[in-house]
């Protein structure tokens, strides 16, 4: 981990599993705070890469992509990570745009057009995936997030409901913020207004993560801090035990 709480090597795939990468990047400044990000790409049966949450677009990451295989799906999983799919859909005009609810208009409404294929929805996956990646919902006022489960790397692709950000290696604000929200827990944790949301609908997030652990996944990616490369259901249950529980 760098000074500046990224993750190097910064946009280039890294192997993570057969038929999964992931990409870090950032850091992105949200409101202030300037924040690690992260990209997962995986590999559909027909060999084209599905891209989750897509960090800043360069040429040089553009071209470290191609040799695993065409982007043929760009996925905004939440209103918050959408901010660089505009690029990437302008390198791969033919990619479908899968994006969360509220993410289109969220962005029309900062002057960004998204062309979306189609509104990601619990618990069917659009068919260009059915069968590959399960996806389950977690929401709340004003928040939604799609999570995915891909079978084949058994990897389970989360965006904000987990993070585990070093805050020694964070800068001033951003740790300051992440020690009181929670999102610097080393073993990861659901961020403290996150859970706030959470909690609105409990029973149906809970029973959200019920479903995801009975996949038993190997892995657990999330955007923001040292994700689960091993030991990812178990690791991830204790980090939802405030949910879980009755």
């Amino acid at each position: 981990m760098a000074e500046d709480g990224t993750y190097p090597p910064l946009d280039v795939p890294k192997p993570l599993a057969e038929g999964a990468w992931v990409v870090d990047g950032g850091p992105q400044r949200v409101l202030g705070l300037a924040l690690p990000t992260r990209m997962t790409v995986l590999r559909l049966a027909d060999g084209g890469l599905w891209l989750h949450s897509p960090t800043r677009h360069t040429p040089a990451l553009e071209a470290a992509l191609a040799p695993l295989g065409p982007v043929r799906h760009l996925v905004a999983p939440n209103t918050a990570h959408w901010v660089h799919v505009s690029p990437w859909q302008k390198a791969f005009p033919e990619a479908k745009l899968w994006a969360a609810p509220g993410v289109a208009d969220r962005a029309h409404g900062q002057g960004v057009h998204l062309r979306a294929a189609g509104v990601l929805g619990d618990p069917a996956p659009p068919p260009d995936w059915d069968g590959q990646i399960e996806q389950a919902a977690f929401s709340g006022p004003g928040f939604i997030e799609v999570v995915f489960h891909h079978r084949a790397s058994r990897t389970l692709v989360l965006t904000d409901i987990v993070q585990a950000m070093r805050s020694g290696d964070l800068p001033l604000a951003t740790r300051l913020f992440s020690n009181v929200v929670g999102s610097a827990a080393p073993e990861g944790a659901t961020p403290a207004h996150v859970r706030l949301v959470l909690n609105r609908r409990r029973a149906a997030n809970r029973a959200a993560a019920e479903r995801l652990l009975t996949l038993a996944p190997e892995r657990v990616v999330f955007a923001h801090g040292a994700f689960y490369a091993a030991d990812g259901a178990a690791r991830l249950r204790r980090a939802l035990e405030w949910l879980l529980r009755d």
